[in-house]
């Protein structure tokens, strides 16, 4: 897949007021009559209280661009293929159960798309689950968007400002799935998904209920110059450890995910370390990188879970705020519940 350069909100303003005004071989601009249908019943929805911002939606939706992972994964898992214009910033394979609804979609960029390539595809909404897609450099920023017609929604768990986003809740993550089954009219899908998500987290905690006592756990996502990068309060390790009865070692960290040292994790010991699986591929990403960089380590190589064997690797995109992050529960809930810790095997 190419990456495609990105480019200025400015070149995407001019581009749009090019087209608005120019002869009618030029595409209609964004939020243009003549690219989206006419207002249906139902509409507009308002998505409120979306860091900030009020999202208002006029019509459903019938070319979205996705522009990250989570987005997309969230779209294709509302049955919305046939509604997405384009796709991009992958970090990792789309989930195999999605492949054959993704591979309808446009792939528009290997990381963030060109203004170009976004603005040729006619966008009638956009969605991503990080702040980051929303500056100036890249699609721009929401109310500019805004002022093009454009609704521009991202996850409230990931605002621009970090002092508005909410500490991730599961509960907040089907509040954004309803919010988007609203705007694009399938409810009854929005709601299906939170059904299925919902069984998964309690099947998780049934099988986490063989787990006696409070496990604390480190969750080691990568390195920085050598540093290890854990995750703090307020993410979805902290929530997932809360469902299942699982205490962050540290829940006391300025961040919901920033550097500590190996001397820290040693002096807490945790009895779990997860491992996130990433595919960037880096030297360090992997969870058999990081296996490796536990054992041979003279600190990290004494802690109690890496003598123990108590490593769980997890997909690093199931840490980020998704439609994976249910899986990621049962997958620990499993683990865990498989050392004992004093309950029943």
């Amino acid at each position: 897949m190419k990456t495609v350069a990105t480019a200025g909100m400015a070149v995407v303003a001019a581009a749009l007021l090019l087209a608005a005004c120019g002869g009618s071989d030029e595409a209609a601009p964004v939020g243009s009559s003549a690219s989206t249908p006419t207002a249906a019943a139902g509409h507009p929805v308002t998505l409120a209280d979306d860091c900030g911002h009020d999202v208002v939606v006029d019509r459903a939706p019938q070319r979205a661009v996705a522009l990250e992972q989570g987005a997309t994964e969230m779209l294709l898992s509302l049955g919305l293929a046939d509604r997405m214009a384009g796709t991009s910033y992958l970090t990792d394979p789309v989930l195999p159960a999605l492949q054959a609804e993704y591979e309808q979609v446009p792939v528009l960029a290997a990381q963030y798309p060109a203004p170009e390539a976004l603005r040729a595809q006619e966008p009638d909404f956009l969605y991503s689950m990080l702040p980051s897609a929303f500056t100036a450099d890249v699609a721009g920023t929401r109310e500019e968007l805004a002022g093009l017609g454009v609704p521009a929604y991202v996850s409230r768990m990931n605002c621009e400002d970090p002092k508005q986003s909410a500490p991730f809740s599961f509960d907040g993550l089907f509040a954004e799935m309803r919010d988007l089954a609203a705007a694009f009219d399938v409810r009854d899908r929005g709601e299906q998904l939170v059904r299925e998500q919902q069984e998964k987290l309690d099947g998780a905690e049934q099988v986490a209920a063989r787990v006696e006592g409070e496990p604390t756990v480190v969750w080691f996502y990568s390195t920085y110059n050598g540093t290890p990068i854990v995750a703090g309060p307020g993410g979805v390790p902290d929530a997932i450890g809360d469902l299942l009865g699982a205490r962050n070692a540290f829940d006391d960290l300025g961040g919901t995910w920033a550097e500590a040292s190996w001397e820290e994790i040693a002096d807490r010991d945790p009895d779990v370390i997860v491992l996130a699986d990433l595919s960037r591929g880096k030297p360090g990403d992997s969870a058999a990188d990081k296996r490796r960089l536990l054992a041979e380590d003279p600190v990290a190589s004494q802690l109690t879970a890496v003598r123990q064997d108590r490593l769980v690797a997890l997909p690093g995109s199931a840490l980020d705020a998704s439609v994976r992050s249910a899986d990621a529960v049962a997958q620990l809930a499993s683990a865990i519940a498989d050392m004992g810790f004093g309950g029943t095997q």
